[in-house]
């Protein structure tokens, strides 16, 4: 017995140091040397105080700010510890609610606005963690933004623009926009 327990244990001890040491710091330093900012959670701070990430959404409810997509995280929204999507098909009469409700709420923060609202919009991504929109869900924002921050629309749809991000290598997904990234050139901007 101890002639078989002495290669399982010497098997067991070098799987251990090369799945659970040499493995994890030949990864951290690949993706630390490829990719610095992901690596280190891509954090945006602002006067030496993170802000947020460039990757994780988060919620904005003031009028002056983009608003992000729904979030289905739980308790809290955009909570990276509980990631999950709602599972609720396209048929399922909690869905349906929720989206009525989200579309009523866009609806009475910008009465005047009667455009189709974008279903990124209403919806949660598969995630619960998405933070971006598509450029349809931020111009559909922009009447209200610019009046709440006294700006023109014109202004506010530039900043948009400047803030899409193409398609990932030209190809992949659709164009979409980063709400942190733009809610904080909105503030960086002097508003009467």
């Amino acid at each position: 017995m101890v002639r078989e327990l002495r290669p399982a244990l010497i098997v067991f001890g070098l799987l251990t140091l090369v799945t659970g040491v040499v493995y994890p710091l030949v990864t951290t330093l690949i993706g630390t040397v490829a990719f610095p900012s992901q690596v280190t959670g891509s954090v945006i701070e602002r006067g030496g105080k993170a802000v947020g990430s460039r990757l994780l959404g988060q919620p904005f409810s003031s009028p002056r700010y983009f608003w992000s997509r729904p979030s289905a995280t739980g308790p809290m929204p955009y909570n990276g510890a509980v990631s999950s999507g709602s599972n609720q098909g396209p048929l399922s009469p909690v869905l349906a609610e929720a989206v009525t409700e989200r579309i009523g709420a866009l609806r009475a923060a910008d009465p005047g606005n009667r455009a189709a609202v974008p279903v990124d919009l209403v919806t949660a991504s598969g995630s619960g963690l998405d933070p971006h929109i598509s450029v349809a869900a931020a111009e559909y924002q922009v009447a209200r933004v610019a009046r709440a921050r006294s700006l023109p629309a014109a202004e506010v749809a530039g900043l948009v623009r400047e803030h899409t991000e193409g398609r990932t290598f030209g190809v992949l997904g659709e164009p979409r926009v980063n709400v942190l990234a733009l809610n904080l050139a909105l503030d960086a901007r002097v508003t009467p």
